[in-house]
């Protein structure tokens, strides 16, 4: 070994024995130092403030109700120029959004495609952070087919002591008693319906259509319309024409997808080892969701830019199983097809036709 490479790894062995000694030596400080700068770069910042005027999609939660470590309960957060919405609240996804950057202080009324548990049971979390972080003086309101006044109201009901608690600890400026809870509003769009638009103003249009998740009652999917750009959400359905027909020539899908060869597998599995109840159940949600080809078609039909799958059946622990997942859903369409994953944020600058995908959670 020559002089020179010797004396470099001499300096180089010493260099490391100084980091681990630093480490061990200064830890605490080194730790205080890195939480400060994340609280300057985080705390009360808004990071949608950079963002141009346009459509802006957060994928808050791509699961179902299956337990995923990767993937929180359906949930799509939206920024159109100044206003916020969010779409169904599944489990988990209120901490996705906060991670995200998703401004839920902000939001001005969340809107519920049916009153299956997995598509709001994340709701109290956004009770407490809608209300108390944006020290709300009137109710959020809540949109959503039957029984949407049945639940938010045992929702307001069950979350009603704890108000006081919050009231009483931190003031009614901050936890106004006049602004807690939610405000729900039912509509009913059925099959056979005109589409309804259920808001429009300063440019942002929303409008629910009928979709079919039987023995669900008048499930909807939403279409969201602004600056140019146009987004649909499907909310659980089979293959409906009626999505079809709105999605037309939308930027992105945002669509339910249900693998049912690896369902079969598991519902298999379950028969074998004798849980009968788990395999019922396996083989009932076959029925009433849609595969990652169906989804697929209903794009190709209506022609959009780009498809992103989400409330994804089963889990898929890695992307390694998203080629297995989409069979041949990527033959059926010609577009991009995307497995949805939490964190991702589609922006759609307004009045253009550029579509940029990225991950704020990596």
């Amino acid at each position: 070994m020559g002089k020179t490479l010797r004396w470099t790894l001499i300096v180089a062995l010493l260099l490391l024995v100084i980091a681990a000694l630093s480490y061990f030596l200064f830890q605490r400080q080194l730790g205080e130092m890195l939480f400060e700068r994340a609280v300057t770069q985080r705390v009360a910042q808004d990071p949608t403030a950079d963002l141009p005027d346009g459509l802006h999609v957060y994928m808050c939660g791509t699961g179902s109700p299956m337990a995923d470590h990767n993937r929180a309960g359906p949930c799509v957060g939206i920024v159109a120029g100044e206003q916020v919405v969010l779409f169904d609240v599944g489990a988990g996804s209120m901490r996705t959004a906060n991670r995200m950057g998703f401004p839920v202080a902000r939001i001005q009324t969340l809107y519920l495609t049916h009153l299956h548990s997995d598509h709001f049971d994340g709701i109290g979390e956004l009770l407490v952070q809608a209300w108390v972080g944006g020290s709300r003086d009137t109710p959020l309101p809540v949109l959503g087919p039957a029984g949407t006044l049945e639940t938010v109201e045992g929702i307001n009901a069950a979350y009603r002591v704890d108000s006081t608690y919050r009231t009483a600890h931190h003031g009614e400026a901050v936890a106004n008693p006049a602004g807690y809870g939610f405000a729900p509003v039912e509509f009913e769009v059925t099959q056979g319906d005109d589409n309804m638009v259920v808001f429009d103003r300063d440019g942002l249009t929303i409008t629910a259509f009928p979709v079919s998740h039987d023995p669900i009652v008048n499930p909807v999917g939403y279409r969201i319309d602004y600056g140019g750009r146009s987004v649909v959400i499907s909310g659980d359905t089979i293959y409906q024409q009626s999505l079809v027909e709105a999605a037309r020539d939308v930027d992105i899908l945002i669509h339910e997808a249900l693998d049912p060869d690896m369902i079969g597998l598991m519902e298999q599995a379950a028969e074998d080892r004798g849980a009968d109840a788990i395999a019922k159940v396996l083989f009932d949600i076959q029925d009433y969701h849609a595969s990652p080809e169906d989804a697929a078609r209903a794009a190709q039909e209506a022609g959009v830019g780009e498809l992103i799958l989400y409330h994804i059946v089963p889990p898929l622990p890695t992307s390694f199983l998203n080629a297995y997942f989409l069979g041949d859903a990527e033959s059926l369409f010609d577009g991009p097809i995307h497995v949805g994953e939490d964190g991702m944020r589609i922006s759609l600058p307004a009045d253009t036709d550029t579509v940029t995908i990225s991950n704020t959670l990596r």
